[in-house]
């Protein structure tokens, strides 16, 4: 595998860009900003997403979408998920069957509450390996060591992007169990955002171990319920994703959170934010994935009704600790 391609100019997308380059020949990113894509070729650096950190030199930023897919042998999009569906019909012209696609989009796709790697799959019927993981695009950028997971249920697909993309400071292990996956990198979102408000109200330690492990308790029998495995849940994907979005100060869900706590509007936060949180749109596909598939998410159905029925932040934990008791 020589020739790949990023579709995606955020953090994310810039950031694999860099750790990504000295594994390809020929890398392509597409970016969808014509003025950033410009800038970028010049000045070697994403100013609006990731400043400070280089473009290797080999890698050519496109803003179209033909050029970034020709001759690509491996096409990975991070990409927000609200986008994803359209964007694959755009790329659709340019693509064939002989591509290795990979998706590093967290979150589910409203209305149809579908998985990425399936909202791929119903534009274009192909093999789809998902990355995810406990992955801070700053500390991929800077070549910091990051553990990460690749799954795919054809496990030979799996093995050759784990060998294609692991280096000395991104090591990917291959999981078979994309469901648990996908749950586990969309749902740790919302979670986060409830993390945000207990580190916000100020309500210590404890109240955020607890939170983290109820809302693991939480995403682990939505994946089950789903056909995937716990042990998935357990492990980087998972546990791992979830610490990291829950406790890490670049955690964009967990400052909205945090900035719900102190009083703010969420409109006025969404507005003043660069990047999407995937937490706010992916809230209300969780909960109705947990109604169809009769799992109880309590956490997941308070960050509902603080998001999206105007629930105070103090309130939603008083209604998680109020709850009648049951064995863990």
């Amino acid at each position: 595998m020589k020739n790949l391609a990023i579709i995606g100019g955020g953090s994310w997308g810039t950031a694999l860009a860099i750790i990504l380059a000295p594994r390809f020949p020929q890398l392509r990113l597409w970016v969808y900003e014509a003025d950033l894509a410009a800038r970028m070729s010049v000045t070697r650096e994403n100013d609006v997403y990731l400043p400070g950190c280089r473009l290797p030199g080999h890698v050519e930023v496109v803003n179209q979408l033909p050029a970034a897919l020709d001759g690509a042998e491996i096409v990975l999009s991070a990409i927000p998920s609200h986008l994803v569906r359209g964007l694959y019909q755009q790329m659709l012209p340019f693509l064939n069957e002989s591509m290795v696609f990979v998706s590093a989009t967290k979150g589910l796709e409203n209305g149809t509450l579908l998985r990425m790697s399936e909202v791929i799959q119903e534009v274009l019927p192909a093999r789809v390996a998902v990355i995810s993981g406990p992955t801070f695009a700053l500390e991929v950028a800077r070549s910091e060591p990051t553990a990460l997971v690749v799954a795919s249920p054809d496990g030979t697909l799996a093995e050759i992007v784990q060998g294609a993309f692991s280096g000395p400071t991104f090591r990917l292990y291959a999981n078979l169990d994309t469901i648990g996956v996908e749950i586990g990198g969309s749902v740790k979102n919302v979670v986060a955002i409830g993390a945000g408000v207990v580190d916000g109200l100020g309500l210590g330690h404890n109240a955020m171990a607890a939170l983290i492990t109820r809302g693991l308790a939480e995403i682990t029998r939505l994946a089950v319920a789903m056909g995937g495995t716990a042990q998935t849940l357990a492990g980087l994907a998972g546990l791992g994703d979830l610490v990291l979005t829950c406790t890490g100060d670049l955690s964009r869900n967990r400052m909205v959170g945090v900035a719900l706590a102190h009083g703010r509007k969420l409109e006025e936060i969404v507005s003043s934010m660069r990047m999407v949180a995937e937490g706010l749109k992916t809230t209300n596909a969780v909960s109705a994935l947990a109604k169809r598939h009769s799992v109880e998410m309590p956490i997941c159905e308070q960050m509902l009704q603080m998001l999206q029925f105007g629930l105070s932040p103090r309130e939603a934990i008083q209604r998680l600790m109020d709850r009648s008791l049951k064995g863990e």
